[in-house]
């Protein structure tokens, strides 16, 4: 990589028919295991205009309304009546509906150790953790303040400052690093989507989107946006539909944004819809745990946990790490430390994290907020994956 680079994330509001999607089949998800902490449930949507679509495979003793969770969830977000419709649109499933014998059959906190073994994963996968110095969060900064900016214009919209926001919306920070280190803003481009039959003009939206969310999330920011930076705002016009309404959307299109903003890797594979099962879901926050607590620990500025899972297995048939010339001591005995400590095995991530039960201790649920506001690094709730309570034992 050059020493002196350009990088820019994306990130989208909750109205956003994508993450509208990842929502409808997280909330799925929370009613499932709320109700059965042993269910098996995958669950993926589709949303257009005045239609939202579910498939759904699962093995449950829960009688969830799915039509009901797409409906509430769609009309959460504050779409006006005319824009989208939720008591009237159109809701289609597709059920599959599994043996019982197909639920998970034993809480894997009761497991002994030597029992997690038996726990093998269903799906083979090669997923990634990362971490680094960018934040106190341990996340890389462009994703970090393009979804800080997207949960400004959604605060914005909801508190009356800016009521002609559509809860769709989408930004992007561009950030300028040397030797890997951000050191400026290079730009910030808004794509405010509207509401209303008249429109604010160009110049208005401008000046709001510049007094009420830009300057508000800076403020407090080490690196502030400076008369060089570029400022884009609705670049091509403004847009007269938004959400639904003007673009189709389905689960698992917004990884990137879930995770690390295309700066570090992942593994491509939908987060949302999944139950604590699917190795593709929650050995992503293993692995972002991992690589925590390595950089928290001191031991590197950046680090990548790359871990793989064959059907059959418990544990990681590979575990990889990357520190990109960072570590403070050999990579090699880092990854000696890191094996040592942390068990990758599916059993014991559930268990250490608590995941078939995090659902039910949450009135609102709990991996529907994981869709609303990013799978990795936020501090709007307690993330079990993003303690640092070992690094410690790394030193």
């Amino acid at each position: 990589m050059p020493k002196q680079y350009l990088f820019t994330s994306e990130s989208v509001t909750e109205g956003h028919p994508d993450r509208l999607c990842d929502t409808i089949s997280d909330a799925l998800v929370d009613q499932f295991l709320k109700q059965d902490p042993y269910s098996r449930i995958i669950a993926e949507s589709a949303i257009s205009k005045g239609m939202i679509f579910v498939a759904a495979r699962f093995a449950s003793k829960a009688n969830v309304d799915i039509a009901n969770v797409a409906r509430t969830v769609v009309a959460g977000v504050g779409y006006r009546q005319q824009d989208f419709d939720t008591a009237d649109c159109t809701v289609v499933t597709s059920l599959i509906t599994m043996p019982a014998e197909q639920r998970i059959q034993v809480d894997e906190s009761d497991l002994a150790t030597a029992e997690m073994d038996r726990y093998t994963v269903h799906n083979q996968v090669t997923l990634f953790g990362y971490a680094c110095t960018h934040t106190p969060e341990l996340m890389p900064l462009p994703i970090t303040l393009a979804d800080k900016v997207a949960k400004g214009l959604t605060l914005a919209r909801s508190e009356g400052r800016m009521p002609y926001l559509s809860p769709d919306c989408t930004t992007q920070v561009g950030v300028i690093f040397e030797n890997r280190i951000p050191t400026r803003i290079h730009s910030v481009t808004v794509i405010a989507g509207l509401q209303g039959s008249q429109p604010p003009d160009t110049a208005l939206i401008r000046a709001d989107l510049q007094k009420e969310v830009i300057s508000r999330i800076f403020a407090n920011e080490a690196l502030k946006p400076d008369k060089d930076t570029e400022i884009f705002i609705n670049p091509r016009g403004v847009f007269p539909k938004s959400g639904p309404m003007s673009h189709s959307g389905m689960t698992g299109r917004k990884t990137a944004a879930e995770t690390y903003g295309c700066y570090a890797r992942h593994s491509a594979s939908a987060l949302s819809g999944k139950d604590p099962s699917r190795i593709d879901r929650v050995g992503t926050y293993a692995a972002r745990y991992a690589a925590k607590n390595i950089v928290a620990a001191g031991l590197a500025d950046e680090c990548e946990v790359q871990l793989s899972y064959s059907l059959g297995h418990a544990r990681p048939v590979s575990i990889h790490i990357q520190t990109f010339g960072t570590a403070t001591i050999e990579e090699e005995i880092i990854q000696e430390r890191l094996e040592k400590h942390f068990d990758f095995r599916l059993g014991s991530i559930i268990s250490e994290f608590n995941l078939r039960h995090l659902p039910g201790e949450s009135k609102s649920g709990f991996y529907r907020k994981l869709a609303v506001n990013g799978q990795l690094g936020k501090s709007y709730c307690e993330l079990p994956w993003e303690k640092t309570d070992r690094a410690e034992l790394l030193l």
